[in-house]
């Protein structure tokens, strides 16, 4: 008698989302690994967009997850994973960027001066593509842009990157940031007038290739945070 073969077990990159958060909650090391690199390049732009610093967006990531993961079972799905892992890293940018000023100036001279137009941390060059002939030809137009965007005060910025680079809806923005959807139209177009005094309507075309985190920035946050949740879940260290 011929032996029916026995269906392969759905790999967790074809899952959708509610399987993966159920297999994340029993600790399955693949189903947290998903998660990260679905949501590792918009969550790193969320970041990136309120303290203007790569390296310490990286970190903002990796902070973020740990902490999500940890609070996994809290989890309702009353908003996607992806609105609820926003707030978590928002939140986690914002407090640092609190920290950040109560140690070098009062809050209100900074703001002052983004207010007047000074340039926060400028984006240093970019990441690498993939291909290096095709980047070569948008490097310096993909700077000009993230330069511009930086150049932003952190309220404007943050909408610009949800709205124009994230693509997320009038509302969406709104219930991620905690402000009116009035207010989040107003930011939006002061951010674009801002950002038409540098930059000419030409560059548009380039506006989603902006602060990429593909990858060898992926996989390298993505190992971090396994490699920090592996004691804690026990399970065995190296790649899973």
């Amino acid at each position: 008698m011929l032996e029916v073969p026995r269906s392969r077990p759905l790999a967790c990159e074809a899952m959708s989302e509610a399987e993966l958060v159920a297999r994340a909650r029993r600790r399955e090391r693949g189903a947290f690994r998903v998660i990260m690199q679905r949501h590792n390049q918009g969550l790193f732009r969320v970041a990136r967009s309120i303290v203007a610093d790569e390296a310490e967006a990286e970190d903002i990531l990796q902070e973020s997850y740990v902490r999500a993961f940890a609070a996994l079972d809290g989890f309702r799905g009353a908003s996607s994973l992806l609105t609820w892992l926003t707030r978590i890293v928002i939140n986690e940018a914002r407090g640092r960027l609190r920290r950040r000023r109560r140690a070098t100036v009062e809050l209100d001279q900074v703001e002052t001066a983004q207010a007047a137009g000074a340039a926060v941390v400028a984006f240093p060059g970019g990441q690498a593509m993939d291909d290096p002939e095709a980047a070569m030809a948008r490097a310096q137009i993909r700077l000009l842009i993230e330069r511009a965007i930086d150049a932003l005060p952190e309220p404007f910025r943050l909408v610009f990157i949800l709205r124009e680079v994230q693509e997320c809806s009038v509302e969406e923005t709104a219930e991620l940031t905690g402000i009116r959807p009035e207010t989040v139209k107003t930011r939006l177009h002061r951010a674009r007038r801002l950002l038409r005094l540098a930059l000419n309507e030409t560059l548009a075309s380039t506006m989603h290739e902006t602060f990429p985190f593909l990858g060898r920035c992926c996989e390298r946050i993505t190992a971090a945070v396994l490699d920090r949740l592996a004691p804690l879940q026990g399970w065995e260290p190296g790649p899973g």
